[in-house]
């Protein structure tokens, strides 16, 4: 049975990404970053034959990962797929001018070093064939034009997407696969009632990528299964 782990599960494109990879047949660690909400999401969809598991991780606290990683290694010796889901986005981010470093750090923390951190802690356990899958944004794009959206969030997604290359490069002589996603506008909590995609759609496209297996690509951008520009 393959082995998945999706960061910041516990809502959203990331627990429908548990969700259709442990109807995959996948055996899922869906991770979350509050145990009470992580373990509500897991019971959710713990009540069929899905092979799910919840492991509590926050991916901006290097102890955490390291702690949630080692209990991985007593349960696995190889991870298939990993989900570099987990993100924030602060209200007061769509003004770069004011800030709190505190805050910048945090958003980067969780949203650039998290997978960064997350995937080297990691490395024992993946290998010829494992995918890594960084879930990033069009926001961060920097070819089609930045817009003046959500700076702090745009630039660590742009950052996002230069972890992502130099994971690809690092990782190539281990035949690990290594690429960024943009979900679109997805109707969560962070995207809000009025976006245009459902989770269901959001959640197509890293799970296409985590269970094709004709997928060869590493280090590219992709959005609906087609890959775009950085």
């Amino acid at each position: 049975m393959k082995t998945a782990l999706v960061t910041g599960a516990n809502r959203g494109i990331g627990l429908e990404i548990v969700k259709q990879l442990a109807d995959c047949g996948f055996r899922v660690w869906l991770t979350a970053r509050d145990e009470q909400r992580g373990m509500d999401a897991f019971l959710k969809l713990s009540g069929s034959e899905r092979a799910l598991h919840f492991l509590r991780l926050d991916v901006s606290d290097p102890e955490s990962i390291r702690s949630a990683t080692n209990s991985l290694k007593v349960e696995i010796d190889r991870l298939d797929v990993l989900i570099n889901n987990a993100a924030i986005l602060l209200k007061d981010s769509d003004d770069l001018m004011n800030v709190s470093d505190d805050k910048l750090i945090r958003v980067f923390s969780i949203n650039t070093f998290g997978p960064l951190w997350l995937t080297r802690a990691c490395t024992d356990l993946i290998g010829t064939g494992s995918r890594v899958i960084n879930i990033s944004s069009g926001s961060g794009e920097i070819c089609h034009g930045m817009s003046s959206y959500a700076p702090v969030y745009s630039i660590s997604k742009t950052a996002l997407n230069a972890v992502t290359c130099q994971l690809a490069h690092a990782l190539r002589p281990k035949g690990v696969l290594v690429n960024a996603v943009c979900p679109g506008w997805v109707r969560t909590d962070m995207g809000g009632p009025a976006a245009s995609r459902s989770v269901e759609k959001g959640a197509e496209t890293p799970v296409w990528m985590a269970t094709d297996p004709g997928f060869r690509d590493t280090g590219k951008f992709y959005r609906d299964r087609r890959v775009v520009s950085w």
